[in-house]
């Protein structure tokens, strides 16, 4: 995959979204990737390139966001859904935010054995070291 440098237009579109960290939020990361005209897929790897961050994973897989309680209700109804491994793609995540809110649906994954894979922004492809804290 050939790496194509942003613009000056588009990197100033990925500074100026920055938190006071110097880190780019999850959920901006989407904004500017529609901003900049790119997939979500690459933020990660253009970001990387501009030695900038992303951060606070809406579902709870890094970052520092503050998670609610744990939803049972959405705990069966996605773990009914997995295998045995209970692993869910974070697009399948987002999909069942549609019938909550993501918010609830990332304290549901943070605080059950649920795994998040395949990360949107191209993060990460299997979370490591998870452990259950039910």
């Amino acid at each position: 995959m050939s790496k194509k440098k942003l613009d000056k237009t588009q990197t100033d579109l990925v500074m100026t979204n920055l938190d006071e960290d110097g880190k780019l939020g999850c959920l901006k990361a989407f904004r500017v990737a529609r901003l900049i005209g790119k997939k979500p897929s690459e933020m990660a790897t253009l970001t990387k390139a501009m030695n900038v961050k992303i951060t606070n994973c809406e579902l709870g897989v890094f970052g520092n966001l503050e998670f609610n309680d744990t939803d049972y209700h959405m705990y069966k109804n996605i773990a009914n859904k997995l295998e045995i491994s209970k692993k869910i793609e974070c697009k399948d995540a987002w999909k069942h935010a549609r019938t909550s809110t993501l918010r609830n649906v990332g304290s549901t994954i943070k605080n059950t054995d649920l795994e998040v894979t395949y990360c949107q922004l191209g993060c990460f492809r299997e979370r490591k070291g998870h452990a259950s804290k039910s």
